[in-house]
């Protein structure tokens, strides 16, 4: 069977990190996000897939290639406009060939066992649909289900009126007859064609689509920021320890650590696994690399630094004296010495976060900075929990920054945004 994979999204709610790049390659466990994907598909036998691309296809296609490095043969297909995600299903229709196939959005972080469960409940000229519980049935589309089969699907229902709290998982087995369907669909009340009204319509006609309930812990839709933390969280559950690069005398590890060929690893540094430290790196002396964090390539974690699981992208500086904590930092970021990335309230509630122009709780009691490529603090700066650092921003020096900073702004201690330390 084939597989289409749905990458065509720019990700808004996770600005600024999408500013610069499509969220298909935000860096998770040391990798892109769609690579798990991929990586997925090829464990369950799948050997060809279709990507569908629109905003920045470019970046995709030259980091994914033919897939032969994955052990896949890839194409491309790009979305003209953002149609939604019927029409991206639509393109799709040639390289189906008429035979079923996998559908799978691109955003997700999921385990291979996953894609296994629906391809075995496929069953010829049915849809199988994955959905998996959850918390907050109005975040999603959520889907009716009786007997095994979907009855009906409601996107982001209001409190209350939701048919049930079983989401949709963004994974599916079409039939070529979807195609029709998807001919005839209507444009959404979001100026979109959803392929969610493509399945009712099938529905209405007595199509069968079944089913098939997903393990929420085998399964992450990445959507805000904080959850590009959780899949890397899970992504380095399973790192195997591996010493690649050069590791001088007076290191101490505990647990899987991986250190790519080229890092350089200085004494007196402490890491507690599972960390990932990418290509070229330099990490310490003097320093302490705390578990569930992964470091790109090139990037510099300098004396008396201390990181606690987060995201550290490629080429980004934190030389001295600094603290990162819970926190996922773009590419080319520099930390004046005594950057702090505040992840606790006082009152130790749930940090919270603005997401396209309004708060959002995260759920998450620790929560630090979501900085964007090539953003600068001067010396002691601190950020508060839950603030986002908009790309090539500049912090002045002796800060304290209570709320977002656009991309390209340069604060200073008379912005009303900040109040000196």
């Amino acid at each position: 069977m084939r597989a289409v994979v749905l990458a065509a999204g720019k990700g808004e709610r996770l600005n600024p990190l999408t500013e610069t790049r499509p969220k298909h390659l935000l860096p998770v466990g040391g990798r892109p996000l769609i690579e798990w994907s991929l990586e997925a598909l090829k464990e369950t036998g799948i050997e060809e897939a279709l990507i569908v691309t629109h905003y920045m296809g470019k970046k995709l296609r030259e980091r994914l290639g033919d897939g032969s490095s994955l052990g896949l043969s890839l194409s491309y297909s790009r979305q003209e406009r953002m149609g939604g995600t019927a029409d991206a299903f639509r393109m799709a229709e040639e390289f189906a060939d008429g035979e079923d196939f996998l559908g799978l959005y691109g955003d997700l972080f999921l385990d291979p066992e996953c894609v296994k469960t629906v391809l075995k409940a496929h069953k010829p000229a049915e849809v199988v649909m994955g959905v998996v519980q959850v918390e907050e049935p109005s975040q999603f589309g959520i889907v009716g289900v009786e007997g095994g089969l979907v009855t009906e699907i409601v996107e982001k229902p209001e409190p209350g009126t939701e048919p049930s709290n079983l989401a949709n998982a963004g994974i599916y087995v079409f039939p070529p007859e979807i195609f029709d369907s998807i001919r005839d669909t209507k444009l959404s009340s979001r100026n979109e064609y959803e392929i969610t009204d493509s399945l009712g319509a099938l529905i209405e006609l007595g199509s069968r689509v079944r089913a098939v309930e997903l393990p929420g812990e085998d399964w992450l839709d990445v959507g805000q920021p904080w959850h590009l933390l959780e899949a890397n969280e899970r992504a380095l559950r399973s790192l195997e320890h591996s010493i690649e690069g050069d590791i001088e005398d007076g290191v101490h590890m505990e647990g899987p650590v991986r250190v790519c060929s080229g890092a350089r690893v200085r004494s007196g540094t402490y890491i507690e696994g599972p960390t990932y430290i990418g290509l070229g790196s330099d990490i310490g002396p003097n320093c302490y690399i705390r578990p569930s964090t992964s470091i790109g390539r090139d990037a510099r974690i300098g004396n008396a630094c201390e990181v606690k699981n987060s995201i550290i992208m490629d080429s980004t500086h934190a030389a001295h004296l600094s603290y990162v904590g819970d926190s996922v930092l773009g590419e080319g970021c520099n930390l004046g010495a005594g950057t702090v990335t505040a992840n606790i309230r006082f009152d130790k509630m749930n940090v919270r976060m603005s997401i396209k122009g309004r708060r959002v709780d995260s759920g998450r009691r620790k929560l630090g900075t979501i900085m964007g490529d090539n953003a600068q603090t001067g010396i002691n700066v601190s950020l508060v929990p839950g603030v986002k650092v908009g790309s090539g921003a500049w912090i002045a020096p002796g800060l304290t920054v209570y709320e977002d900073v656009p991309s390209g702004e340069f604060l200073r201690a008379d912005t009303p945004k900040v109040r000196r330390l």
